[in-house]
């Protein structure tokens, strides 16, 4: 018996043994399984506090089992008070893409037709209305749904993912309504567009551009860009082009040729862009094209203006000057070129008997029949006046310039029929042929000398040519600085003065003072034959002192003291203070108001104008005295002029009113002008009318004051009227 009860014991003794195993066992497993689910969570809120999807996890009643703080921070609800609560409760304001409110239980909740576990259906963009916010400014949530097993203990369940998009559709819409703008703005652009790939190919142009070169803009697609220029333009472009592509430059531009499809050729400006990725690789050109034909038969024009005289169409000083120069630079001169200088005989009567338009007529005639002498062996020029200059080059120059004056003194043998009249012309011409002496002194040297023949010629019975030599009075560059310097000292520079007047109604308001010399032997000469020699002895200061003593006796005896006289001076009068003092101190000893005197800068001679010179002419201008801009409109700067300089007026070159008004170009130029002198409060002037019609043009489009041969020559004591 008591064998018995032990067993037992030990039996039970053994089977509480396996029990408290495996209640440990079981605590142990609950422990592990319960530290498993700590690390689980922590390694899903983690996830969730990193991604940028919200998870909504709700039973398959519609009862919220988790929500992340993502989910939460996109419906704008507070997260730990959402969970137990049905969907359907939750403060969301939802609403589709048209902006109408949807359920939030239909968005977020089970649906029909879910997906199966694993497999997600087609996600929904939908709109959440935050409070304080209107519907058109909600936040874009794509929303997705499937079913997760076992989700809800045993229970399946919801699980829904949020994504903010707002971002992302606005950057879309974005882009999206850039790249319409762009081509809207592309495809109705006034000027040719065009996009073009990294082998130069055109892969969209704008209508503009299509039109430009009188073809479609699907033709253009596919063209390469350097089969549109003319074949001399193409290398400068390739190159430009592989500048682009090996980083270079991000852009260039560039003037040349392109030919239309009805083979007319027509001046384009050029500017290409390197559009690259944002890794830096190139990905395509943005060019434009716009028309530049008009512009540079504008620029052109003027450029021809500014270097040909604008009644005969001959060179002019300046050009004239250059063409010597060049051709006396180049090898065998002394063997190709010649001078031949020819003055007429007798136009002064011409033009006091039958008046300056038939005084043109016969300069445009003698113009011609020099043109046609010259046979393309050289270059005619007219200096002013009636005074003309042949630059002869040729194989044999001194044979050719024989047979040029001969050919001169024959196509002037026929009267020149001016109106109903016939008028006889002769000319008188001299010839200077290039030697080792005249080379050495340039053009200036050997000008010189076919004058000096000129007026061997003229001296010697007129109608004749007389050729350069020695024993004529030309003299050494010295010692026609010491005959000029002899004229200032002996009073032989006098001064004329030519009337300004009042557009509106012709009363004379002013004149412009203009130096003359009264040679012994040569008679009255203009500034052209002497000017360039005073600048060359050093005496142009010493001439602008002199005219400005001159110019303010003058005005000080005038009986109108409204009346005012301008003088010219060029920029190596300036810089010194000389001219400025000597100026300010006769006005000041004569007592003459303000503005009485008036200073005229030729705009060329400003080219190098420094602060020296700007200094003296502020200087003239804080006393009183107006500074105008002569040639306006010729220089190389003018509007660098008008902002750096004291300028109170502008003058127009007789270049652009000789134009007025056959010539349309002339008439724009003048208007355009004018309208920029106005503009800036300037006094506006314009020289060289010689016709009512161009005073008429003129007055009307803002031009104030006039002075031409309409209103009188230059003369010693002015004109009273």
């Amino acid at each position: 018996m008591s064998t018995l009860i032990a067993v037992v014991a030990i039996v039970a003794l053994i089977a509480v043994l396996v029990l408290l195993g495996t209640q440990r066992a079981q605590v142990r497993r609950a422990s592990e399984a319960l530290a498993l689910s700590r690390e689980l969570r922590n390694r899903y809120d983690a996830l969730q506090a990193v991604t940028t999807e919200g998870v909504l996890v709700q039973s398959l009643s519609g009862r919220v089992l988790d929500i992340s703080d993502r989910a939460a921070q996109i419906l704008g609800i507070d997260g730990p008070a959402s969970v137990g609560r049905a969907v359907g409760d939750l403060p969301v304001s939802v609403v589709n893409e048209m902006g109408l409110a949807m359920n939030p239980a239909a968005v977020l909740g089970r649906r029909s037709g879910i997906a199966p576990a694993g497999r997600a259906i087609d996600s929904e963009l939908v709109g959440v209305v935050l409070p304080g916010m209107d519907a058109a400014h909600a936040r874009m949530v794509q929303v997705s749904s499937q079913l997760v097993p076992a989700g809800d203990g045993d229970a399946d369940a919801v699980l829904t993912t949020l994504v903010d998009v707002t971002g992302r559709r606005e950057t879309e819409a974005a882009l999206t309504r850039s790249e319409m703008q762009f081509r809207v703005a592309m495809e109705n652009a006034p000027i040719g567009m065009a996009l073009v790939d990294l082998e130069w190919r055109i892969v969209e142009a704008n209508a503009a551009f299509a039109e430009l070169l009188g073809t479609s803009v699907g033709a253009l697609r596919g063209y390469r860009m350097e089969d549109l220029s003319t074949p001399e333009g193409r290398p400068a472009e390739r190159l430009e082009v592989d500048r682009l592509l090996g980083g270079g430059q991000h852009r260039f531009s560039m003037e040349k040729r392109y030919q239309r499809a009805d083979g007319h050729e027509v001046w384009v400006a050029l500017d290409a862009a390197l559009v690259r990725t944002p890794t830096g690789a190139p990905d395509h050109f943005v060019v434009q094209v716009r028309d530049s034909t008009e512009s540079r038969l504008q620029a052109e024009m003027l450029t021809h203006r500014a270097m040909h005289d604008p009644l005969t169409g001959l060179a002019n000083r300046t050009l004239l000057q250059e063409v010597l120069q060049s051709a006396l630079e180049q090898p065998g001169a002394e063997a190709r070129v010649a001078v031949l200088a020819c003055d007429l005989d007798g136009f002064k009567e011409i033009n006091d008997r039958y008046g300056h338009a038939a005084g043109d007529e016969v300069l445009v005639h003698v113009a011609g029949v020099l043109r046609a002498a010259t046979a393309r062996r050289g270059t005619v020029a007219r200096l002013g006046g009636d005074e003309f200059v042949v630059v002869v080059q040729d194989v044999d120059g001194p044979r050719a310039v024989f047979e040029v004056a001969a050919a001169i003194h024959a196509g002037l043998h026929e009267p020149v029929r001016v109106a109903r009249r016939r008028l006889v012309v002769a000319a008188s011409v001299g010839i200077a042929v290039a030697d080792p002496d005249s080379i050495d002194g340039g053009a200036p040297g050997l000008l010189a000398a076919a004058d000096a023949a000129l007026y061997r010629a003229k001296g010697a019975g007129r109608g004749r040519t007389e050729v350069y030599d020695g024993s004529m009075a030309m003299g050494s560059a010295s010692d026609l600085h010491r005959e000029l310097a002899a004229a200032l000292a002996t009073d032989q520079l006098v001064v004329h003065y030519q009337p300004i007047v009042d557009l509106s109604d012709a009363r004379v308001v002013g004149y412009e003072a203009l130096v003359r010399w009264e040679h012994p032997r040569r008679g009255l000469l203009l500034p052209g034959a002497f000017l360039s020699l005073v600048q060359e002895a050093g005496l142009s200061v010493a001439l602008g002192q002199l005219v400005a003593r001159r110019v303010v006796e003058f005005v000080a005896t005038m009986p109108d003291r409204t009346r005012w006289v301008s003088v010219n001076v060029s920029a190596d009068q300036l810089g010194d203070g000389e001219f400025a003092t000597t100026l300010l101190a006769e006005i000041s000893r004569h007592r003459l108001s303000a503005g009485r005197i008036v200073v005229e800068l030729t705009e060329s001679s400003l080219v190098a104008s420094g602060t020296r010179i700007r200094h003296e002419l502020t200087q003239l201008s804080a006393a009183g005295v107006p500074i105008l801009l002569d040639d306006f409109g010729t220089g190389v700067s003018p509007l660098s002029y008008l902002r750096d300089l004291p300028v109170a007026g502008v003058k127009l070159d007789m270049s652009f009113t000789s134009g007025i008004p056959e010539d349309p170009t002339a008439g724009k130029v003048a208007r355009a002008l004018g309208a920029l002198a106005r503009e800036l409060a300037m006094v506006t002037i314009a020289e060289g009318i010689e016709q009512e019609e161009q005073a008429e043009f003129l007055q009307r489009n803002g031009w104030r004051y006039g002075q031409g041969w309409l209103y009188g020559s230059a003369q010693p004591g002015g004109i009273t009227r």
